[in-house]
């Protein structure tokens, strides 16, 4: 695998974290239930609990806020944007962590699109790490 490569799959994975985190903040501020497969109800669950939102802002928007800044990050040049693109996507691991915790241990909860949201920031944690020790 060359950068190159591991680049545009980064860029790839943040624009599905974008999608993702958009579509739950449609649903937030629509008020409607997100649509689950088979009939779970896991995700109005957690959508609707008190953990569904960090100091007053939905939890999705600092989704979108981490993918768009971890996106530009990939997108520019040097070792610097590799450490920051890294960094940044080693934090969103560490709070999609927290966050798997709370549906797991707290809420009694699995949204789907969560585990999604969190499947795509593992990967970018691994793919953007390895473009700094790549480098």
């Amino acid at each position: 695998m060359n950068r190159d490569w591991l680049t545009l799959v980064a860029l790839g994975l943040a624009a599905a974290g974008m999608a993702v985190s958009g579509y739950l903040i449609y649903v937030h501020y629509s008020e409607l239930d997100p649509v689950c497969f088979g009939g779970a109800h896991g995700c109005v669950q957690v959508q609707s609990s008190e953990y569904a939102e960090l100091a007053g802002v939905p939890v999705p928007i600092l989704g979108a806020v981490g993918y768009a800044s971890i996106a530009v990050a990939v997108a520019l040049r040097g070792e610097r944007a590799r450490v920051t693109a890294a960094g940044l996507a080693l934090g969103g691991f560490g709070f999609s962590v927290y966050l798997t915790y709370l549906e797991l241990f707290v809420i009694d909860a699995i949204c789907q699109w969560c585990v999604v949201s969190a499947c795509l920031m593992t990967a970018l944690a691994a793919i953007t790490t390895a473009r700094v020790l790549r480098a």
